[in-house]
This record gives structure tokens, sequence and C-alpha cells, in this order.
């Protein structure tokens, strides 16, 4: 994994900052102005060329820096905490922020862990296994609806987010940096005229946040049980080794059919979701206070936070499958923070259909408008009529439990 981070990001570098001839003559204000232009790569055009360790020391502290949001209380951490596999370490259904600090969003916070293979948002999108003839719909993208399409486009989302940390626009995004405790390390590693420079200044602090949010021994460890366990260091207990063979049975848990569980032909080990989005029904979360309007629907991917596919009812309700790496130490779970505990996720998945009334108040699929049932998905373990037996029953939902806790990082290996 270090090899392909090293080179990947040396790549990033090497094509966002050519590096100018020794005997280049000094820009005058036209070029330089044309240099401070946008472009399509992101980093300073000219300059100083910044190390991978420099970069990711600096994206480090911006991550961990509460200035740099509106209120002066909100960092990155703030809501993805370093010690909770960058997931909330509280119990909110949503984190508060906005310029008071005390704004409720309307989605909850995802882990930022197992993020890095993440692909462009597609509507057609085609598994590299040699077959074209499967279309598995729309997958890819940052956020829970899929819209943002790199890890340093996602970084500016919350900056500028009037419910997160509530910069008015990017010109105080830079304002801040210029004028706050970080402004030394930013000219250290990016040259001394780098805030002159204001449009170079705020793709080089994303540049940052990125290139930090692809160290692997933060963001993507493999340090699990079940890592160890594919790597025939451990073995699985009984009750753990029953839950993953339920979890990938297509006949009842179907688990793995989203969240795949395998390591890929390539070696790569799983990253427990296949990046699709997918309308699950999942129940509306009536504490939220944007669903104290009744005609308020979040519907992923057709609107409102994404606009681009408003217009194609069929996405409606859904959202991007996260990875269940970790999810055992998270507290809030579903796109609205919808459940608290995890056997009540697998109990939902496995009773949905068969007993509705137990997750729904008045008629089922109670957070998308009527008329979209359609789009919700009733592959195993959903499905049935009311009353019928469930595909899961209380042992397996403790099973399956058991096992994900295994994808947990941070499990010791006992000589």
């Amino acid at each position: 994994m270090k090899i392909i981070y090293t080179v990947a990001v040396a790549a990033l570098l090497s094509a966002c900052q050519p590096s100018p001839p020794e005997h280049a003559a000094v820009p005058s204000a036209t070029t330089a102005a044309a240099a401070d232009a946008p472009r399509a790569a992101y980093a300073p055009p000219v300059g100083r060329r910044p190390t991978v360790p420099e970069l990711t020391a600096l994206g480090r502290a911006m991550f961990n820096e509460p200035s740099l949001s509106a209120s002066g209380k909100l960092a990155c951490a703030s809501c993805h905490s370093p010690a909770n596999a960058y997931s909330p370490s509280n119990n909110l259904a949503v984190q508060l922020g906005g310029t008071d600090g005390h704004t409720e969003g309307t989605r909850a916070t995802p882990s930022l862990r197992y993020i890095q293979n993440v692909p462009a948002f597609t509507e057609h999108y085609h598994d590299d296994d040699g077959d074209d003839s499967v279309d598995a719909g729309p997958t890819g993208g940052h956020n829970w609806d899929g819209r943002t399409q790199t890890a340093h486009e996602q970084a500016l989302g919350p900056l500028l987010s009037a419910r997160e940390m509530g910069n008015k626009d990017e010109a105080a995004v830079v304002a801040k940096l210029k004028d706050g405790a970080l402004a030394p390390q930013f000219r250290k590693v990016f040259g001394d005229d780098i805030f002159s420079r204001p449009n170079a200044a705020l793709q080089g602090a994303l540049m940052a946040l990125e290139v930090f949010q692809e160290s692997p021994t933060d963001f993507y460890p493999y340090t699990s049980k079940y890592d160890a366990y594919l790597r025939k260091q451990v073995t699985l207990s009984p009750q753990e080794q029953r839950g993953l063979r339920v979890f990938n049975d297509e006949t009842k848990g179907n688990c793995a059919s989203c969240h795949i569980s395998q390591i890929s032909q390539g070696g790569v080990f799983p990253q427990f979701t296949d990046y699709g989005l997918i309308n699950i029904g999942v129940p509306r979360n009536r504490k939220l206070a944007v669903n104290g309007d009744p005609a308020y629907y979040d519907l992923g991917l057709c609107g409102p936070d994404r606009t681009d596919l408003k217009d194609h009812k069929e996405y409606c309700g859904a959202f991007k499958t996260p990875s269940l790496r970790n999810v055992a130490t998270r507290k809030a779970y579903f796109h609205n923070g919808s459940f608290s505990s995890l056997e009540e996720v697998v109990r939902f998945y496995a009773t949905r259909d068969t007993a509705p009334k137990k997750w729904y108040k008045g008629r089922k699929f109670d957070d998308q408008p009527e008329g979209m049932d359609a789009n919700v998905n009733m592959e195993a373990p959903f499905g049935g009529k009311v009353g019928d037996k469930p595909m899961l029953n209380e042992r397996d939902i403790a099973d399956i439990v058991a096992f994900l806790k295994t994808l947990d990082d941070g499990y010791q290996v006992k000589n």
C-alpha cells in the first residue's frame, strides 16, 4: 500500500507542479496573474515544490485547526475524530456547525477511512472484471450522494457549507489561513509569496488536505481482526465465522453483494463497499430539524443537495453504500442517523418488509414521496410479506454483528 501511495502522490505532484527551467525569467505582473487563474491542476503552478511529508503535516495541521471555521470552534477533526476512525465520537444523528456552531446538519457524518479507491461518479459503472455486460448503475463520487468527484473537491465543501464550517466564500478561507497560526507553516511549504496568489493558496490548501487523507497509517491501515484473518494470522471465533457465512450467503444476509468482503482479483483487501448508490427505504428521522417540514425529503442522488440529476426520478432515495470497516465504532447509522444501534440496523434489514410497522410511522417508506416505492431495493434479506418469517433470525443477527466487530481497526495480533 505504501508503494502505491507514494507513486500516486508523486505523480500528483509532478502533474500539478511542472518545474520551471532554472534560467526562467521572473514573471511579470501579467504572467503572474495568468498563473493564478483557475487551472485543471490544483496545485500552485509556480513557486516552491512541496514534499509529500510537508503536505501531509500541513494537511494534518489544517484538519485539526478550528480557526478555519466561521465559529472558530469547529475543525474537520471535530466531526471526523481520529480517535474514532475519522467519524463522529458523539451520539448525535447529525453534527452541529455553522457560524454559531449550533446549526444542525441534515445528514450523518461518514467516516473518512477507506475512501482512497472511490471511483469518479458515473451513472453506468462496470466492474474491472473483463465483463462489461453488467451495468451496476450509479456508482462512485464522494459525499452521501456522490456529487463531488475528488478528495480535494470534497474538502472544500465543508469549509463553505452553511451547516458545517460556515465560511462565506473561498476568500474567507484563504484569509483565515493567511492571518492564522498556520500561516508560517503554509508559507514554508508553498513559498513566501503564496498568499499573493489567493487561488494558488486555496488550491494548495485543498491539496494538502487531500494528501493528508491519503496517509495509509491514518486512513487505510488495514489493522482489523478480519485483515489478520485474511493474512492467515488468526482464526475467527465460531460466532464470527457463522456471521461471515450469513453475511456472504446470497439467500440470507446477502450483505456482500454491496459490502464486498473478498480480496479482489488484483490482491487488494476488501473495502466493504461497492461504491454504489442504492435506495433501501431508510425510515424518516423525525428528530431532525429539517424534517419538521413534512414536505421536505432528502432524496440523495436526485436532490436537494445534488441538483444535476434532479429530473431522474428513478434515482430518488439512492444514497452511497458506505464501507463497513469500523462500523461498530459508530453511534449513528444511515444517511439520516435514524439508527443508533448496529443490532437494530441488521434487524431492520431482516424485518423491513415482514414487520414494517416496527420501523415506519403512517406508511411504509415514509422518507420519500408516495409513488416512489419501485425505487426501493427488494433483494435479500429484504422481501416477503407482512407476517412472513424473516430471512434472518435473532441468532443470525447476533452472528452478523459479531462478525462486523472484526472490521474495527487496531486489532493486536498475539505472538
